[in-house]
């Protein structure tokens, strides 16, 4: 299994880097959110047009999701005209969701016919471009979120995507091999109420108590530094499972 980091920044971007989008291969191509930015970042990455077998999305908020837009743009009138369509999974009720935007942006139909889109439901492994895929909801202020797990039997990768601190994000990470997880605020007061995302201090806890075995901070601000005893995303970092 090995992670490439394609984009990293937190909801606003840090200059010249994408916003959240991991990719993992193995067996297949499992591309983790598609923010805004990816999409260009991976298809410098790829040299055109990008192949990938699945898309999961962790939840709704643009700086996730943002680039299946221009991904829909690409594959009926670019590049990606003749490509197969990936598997796009997206949370509970996201098939409607989707038809929302296509009415907002588009046509109705304009995702389904570029993916094919399969809801996720916590509890329920997926297979997903050769791997197994399990969602955990996790809090984000009021809207339904969800961290994912990610196994190709032998290794796993925990991503948080977008948590405050809880119980769940800790139990999500259990004894994972690499546990991606954002460091959004300067610290534990810097937030809304209810809690949408955790600190540098709060991730490194969560990261303590869940027994993974290695930690990469992601999903920060360039404006508050990580200490050089952690691992930090980039654009372009590969790690190796």
């Amino acid at each position: 299994m090995k992670l490439t980091v394609v984009g990293c920044s937190p909801a606003w971007p840090n200059p010249g880097i994408a916003h959240s989008g991991y990719l993992v291969e193995g067996e297949g191509r499992l591309l983790l959110d598609c923010g805004p930015g990816v999409l260009a970042d991976l298809r410098q990455l790829d040299g055109g047009w990008p192949k990938v077998d699945a898309i999961a999305i962790t939840h709704w908020h643009l700086d996730h999701f943002g680039d299946l837009v221009p991904w829909v743009w690409g594959h009926l009138f670019g590049l990606g005209l003749e490509d197969l369509m990936p598997e796009l999974w997206v949370p509970p009720g996201g098939a409607a969701q989707l038809t929302q935007f296509g009415t907002l942006f588009g046509t109705p139909d304009m995702f389904e016919r570029v993916f094919t889109i399969r809801e996720y439901l916590e509890g329920e492994p997926c297979a997903a471009a050769g791997f197994e895929l399990n969602a955990i909801k996790v809090p984000h202020y009021l809207i339904d979120t969800y961290a994912f797990r990610v196994t190709n039997g032998s290794q796993v990768l925990t991503y948080s995507g977008d948590s405050a601190p809880s119980d769940r994000l800790v139990e999500a990470a259990r004894d994972a091999d690499l546990f991606v997880c954002e460091a959004t605020l300067a610290d534990s007061e810097s937030d809304a109420k209810p809690r949408g995302h955790v600190s540098l201090e709060e991730a490194i806890e969560a990261f303590e108590a869940s027994g993974a075995k290695r930690l990469l901070i992601t999903h920060r601000p360039g404006e508050l530094p990580v200490d050089g005893r952690w691992e930090q995303a980039s654009p372009g970092l590969q790690i190796q499972l």
